[in-house]
C-alpha cells in the first residue's frame, strides 16, 4: 500500500518543533502517481504561505524522502527533489538559516558552500544538480529534514543557549496542544 493512500492531503499543515514526526527518517518514494503530484502541489502551497524557500515531507508529518524548493520564488523556479542524495560537497560557508517548523528561530549554521545533489523529479526521472550559496544551503537543510535532522541539531553551543527560551516555548506550546 502506498503511504499517501491513507493521507488527507488537503488537510496537511506545517508541523512545528518538537513534533516527533520531524525526527522520522524518510522512506524511499517508489510510486510516482497523482497522489504524489497532489502532495507536491500542497507542499508548494504551504511553503509559499509560510514564506519559505524549501519544505520537506517531514514538515507536513510524512516520513518520505521528498522536498520541494524555490530559491528565487519565481513562478518558473519550482523544484522537486524525490529521494535526494548529497553526492559531492565542497568548501564551507556560514549563514543565517531559518526553518518553517521552528518559527522565529534564525541561527548561523556552517554548511558546505557548493553541493551536488542526485534526486528524482516528480515523474521519477533521475537527475543531478549542483548548487551554490542559497541553493546549496537548501539542498543540505531539506535533505537533513528527510533524514530526521533539524537546524536545532546543528546549532553551536552558544546558539543553543541564546535560543533556549524560544525552543522551550515551542516545546511548551506543543505539549499543551
Amino acid at each position: 500500500m502506498n503511504l499517501l493512500d491513507a493521507v488527507d492531503i488537503p488537510s496537511l499543515t506545517i508541523i512545528k518543533y518538537p513534533d516527533p514526526r520531524l525526527r522520522m527518517p524518510g522512506e524511499t518514494v517508489t510510486q510516482f502517481d497523482e497522489r504524489l503530484h497532489a502532495l507536491i502541489e500542497k507542499m508548494f502551497e504551504l511553503m509559499y504561505k509560510g514564506n519559505g524557500v524549501g519544505l520537506a515531507a517531514q514538515q507536513v508529518g510524512l516520513p518520505l524522502r521528498l522536498f520541494v524548493a524555490n530559491p528565487t520564488l519565481a513562478d518558473d523556479d519550482e523544484r522537486v527533489y524525490v529521494n535526494p542524495e548529497l553526492i559531492e560537497l565542497s568548501g564551507t560557508a556560514e549563514a543565517e538559516e531559518g526553518c518553517l517548523s521552528l518559527p522565529n528561530l534564525s541561527v548561523s549554521i556552517k554548511r558546505a558552500a557548493v553541493v551536488t545533489i542526485r534526486a528524482m523529479d516528480a515523474e521519477g526521472n533521475v537527475f543531478e544538480e549542483t548548487g551554490e550559496d542559497l541553493l546549496a544551503r537548501i539542498f543540505q537543510h531539506e535533505t537533513d529534514h528527510t533524514e530526521g535532522r533539524l537546524i536545532a541539531d546543528r546549532m553551536s553551543p552558544i546558539a543553543k543557549i541564546a535560543n533556549r527560551r524560544l525552543l522551550k516555548e515551542l516545546e511548551e506550546t506543543f505539549a499543551s496542544s
